[in-house]
């Protein structure tokens, strides 16, 4: 059994005099997780959003790190079994679904 423990994704847009910098955050704890999100356009102050998720609704959670691994693994069996789906964390910070 493999567990995320805390990821960190940064992005960062660079359009001319107008830079776009946006992280997420997710760690672990004892009920669940807490996703944050910060973005920051050009010079503004940063703006942050923050998320909990109990552990009942992230049950099999696949966050983006470990859906590049299981790519990797699929790829190599060259199979994906049907109906294959999982709770994921979308690119704002909200929990989704990922299906493959």
């Amino acid at each position: 059994e493999l567990e995320t423990l805390e990821q960190e994704e940064q992005e960062r847009l660079e359009l001319r005099a107008h830079p776009v910098e946006r992280k997420i955050h997710m760690v672990s704890h004892q009920h669940g997780m807490t996703v944050t999100k910060t973005l920051q356009e050009g010079e503004a102050e940063p703006q942050c959003w923050s998320f909990s998720y109990g552990q009942a609704v992230l049950r099999g959670l696949l966050p983006q790190g470990a859906s590049l691994l299981l790519l990797r693994v699929l790829a190599c069996r060259r199979a994906v079994p049907p109906g294959l789906v999982f709770p994921a964390i979308d690119t704002e910070g909200h929990l989704c679904t990922s299906s493959y």
